[in-house]
């Protein structure tokens, strides 16, 4: 009766509170039971929830989802794909491509450009194609004669070219500074030569051509482009060859080498500059003939070390081309970073130093300088990646000599980077840009087509052989599957460069039927011995021919996909079937 009597007089005390005290009752109750419930609702996603990394999932992202996973046993599992460098990564802001929002794009001047400044053609502000500042022109002359041979040193010739450029190109690339025409090869023909870039390239390289134009009078004594030649067809306006660097045969091919490329390895001066420097020296590990993408990997994560320590990074320009490049099936060293990428823009962007030019004046301060001051040079050796660039950072030794001497993967540069010190490391990826030397086939390429073409990527190889992962893929990237998914998508009787790594030539013959298409091995005289590609790089290799290999192939291939005005995907598009595998979308 007790229990039952004090229940009642709780329950009437309780109908004596006010509303307002049971409304803020009942509203803290529900709030308390809002917050354990999301609460619960947070910690099941964090429990279960794993989100993409965005730099490995987006297609201009710096790594492949191979690099990824940072890998069983600390290997690297790749695929055919090219790593994405530097020159991927400054952002652009998005691009409306008409005449109006054009004209917002200025150019920096050329500073190569040795034209008189009170050239009334050449003192426009430059500014892209589809929008430069055209001259204005002399009035014109009442006793202008129609029908006088054109002259194409005339200001009004220049004028009509720029004219045609901007029309045609304005989607495409870039124009930076035109030189004065030159007569053809016939009457009313005029060469013209130019500097551009590539509107989807996002470095400011630098690229030429020259062409022919066919022009007429026009109104007002102007002159009018009828007809102009393909990429590189004006060969009155194309640089004058080189006598051969290597060979005074007169059988040895003429060299036109790019004047803009500076692959030169810096020296450090005198003895005492070399004494004044601090340097970080990593000996040669695991990573050596690794794929390219583990390579990269490893490198920048030495570059950065390099960077938080404020040192310069003695480099290794040689590299060992992974067997999976090479159709002999074996690994190839004697390879050289500057076929692969931009070291002008390297070292521009970091501290570095050749290994081989470091190695000499070391040892040439040993002999002479140090026994005459009585001054060395002080070594720390670092003997485990497990000693972090944070306990280096206070170290004032001239040298730190990181060895790796382990097993593997004890012995992989990378591992310096990984734990604590990947908070503190940061990769410099801006540093690397692919070679100017492989860009330059890229845009010859891609200006063969005019810049006017569609791309499919077409991945086959040993995916397509490999059913149990990719049980669709051979049928989804037949030559009658193509046809049927490419004309749904892509207007016929286009340029259609087909990046692939299907062996046989004749495998795409019936897309022939419907569109212009065109292979990587359509060009080949872009690498073969008379080449631009093939004369600087055999400067590069001490006057010996370089083999334009696999990783270089598809470098080429990738970089021309990019470019195209239409793209095509094998995974995204092609096939039911998941880039990794099944399961794996």
């Amino acid at each position: 009766m007790k229990d039952s009597g004090s229940d009642a007089s709780a329950a009437a005390a309780e109908r004596e509170l006010p509303l307002s005290q049971k409304a803020v009752k009942v509203l803290g109750n529900v709030c308390f039971s809002a917050f354990v419930l999301s609460v619960l609702v947070f910690t099941v996603i964090a429990v279960t929830y794993q989100p993409p990394d965005p730099w490995l999932d987006s297609p201009k992202a710096i790594i492949s989802k191979s690099l990824a996973a940072t890998l069983p046993n600390a290997t690297f599992r790749t695929d055919d794909s090219v790593l994405p460098t530097g020159e991927d990564l400054v952002p652009v802001p998005p691009r409306n491509d008409t005449a109006a929002d054009a004209a917002n794009d200025t150019i920096p001047a050329d500073p190569t450009n040795d034209t008189n400044p009170a050239d009334p053609v050449n003192n426009a502000t430059a500014a892209d194609g589809a929008s430069v500042l055209l001259p204005s022109l002399p009035p014109p002359a009442s006793d202008c004669d129609a029908d006088a041979p054109i002259n194409c040193s005339d200001p009004r010739a220049l004028v009509a070219i720029r004219r045609f450029n901007a029309r045609v190109f304005r989607r495409s690339i870039v124009f930076l500074s035109y030189e004065k025409p030159v007569p053809g090869s016939a009457s009313g023909e005029c060469d013209a030569a130019w500097r551009f870039r590539n509107r989807r390239e996002k470095s400011w390289r630098r690229y030429r051509d020259y062409r022919r134009f066919r022009l007429v009078p026009a109104d007002n004594c102007t002159y009018e482009v009828v007809s102009a030649g393909k990429f590189r067809s004006g060969a009155n306006a194309a640089p004058k060859p080189l006598p051969s660097r290597r060979s005074s045969s007169p059988s040895s091919p003429a060299q036109i080498l790019d004047a803009e490329i500076n692959d030169t390895i810096p020296t450090l001066g005198s003895d005492s500059d070399f004494r004044k420097g601090k340097y970080l020296y990593y000996t040669r590990g695991g990573d050596y003939c690794k794929g390219m993408n583990q390579y990269l990997w490893s490198f920048l994560c030495a570059l950065g070390e390099a960077q938080f320590l404020n040192r310069t990074l003695v480099m290794d320009l040689n590299i060992c081309l992974a067997s999976t490049y090479n159709p002999s099936g074996r690994d190839e060293e004697g390879k050289d970073f500057r076929f692969y990428f931009d070291f002008e823009h390297l070292k521009e962007s970091a501290s570095l130093v050749e290994e081989s030019e470091f190695l000499r004046d070391w040892r040439r301060w040993e002999r002479s300088s140090g026994r005459k001051t009585g001054g060395k040079i002080t070594v720390h050796k670092v003997p485990t990646y497990k000693v972090t660039p944070m306990q280096l950072k206070k170290d004032k030794s001239t040298i730190i000599w990181r060895q790796f001497d382990g097993p593997e993967p004890e012995n992989y540069w990378y591992r310096v980077c990984e734990g604590r010190a990947a908070k503190y490391i940061q990769r410099p990826w801006q540093a690397i840009w692919k070679s100017k030397h492989l860009m330059n086939i890229v845009s010859q390429i891609a200006g063969r087509m005019d810049w006017d073409y569609d791309a499919v990527h077409v991945v086959r190889g040993e995916k397509a052989r490999n059913k149990e992962l990719w049980p669709n893929l051979d049928a989804d990237t037949s030559p009658e599957a193509l046809v049927q998914k490419l004309l749904k998508v892509i207007r016929q009787w286009r340029n259609l460069y087909i990046a692939t790594n299907e062996p046989f030539y004749n495998y795409f013959d019936k897309l022939r039927s419907h569109y212009k298409v065109h292979l990587l091995d359509d060009y080949k005289e872009m690498w073969g011995n008379t080449s631009q590609w093939y004369n600087e790089t055999m400067v590069l290799n001490n006057g010996r021919p370089v083999v334009f290999d696999g990783y270089m192939r598809v470098a080429v291939d990738t970089e021309v996909l990019y470019r195209a005005k239409n793209r095509v995907e094998t995974f995204n598009n092609l096939t039911r079937d998941c880039k990794d595998g099944i399961n794996t979308c």
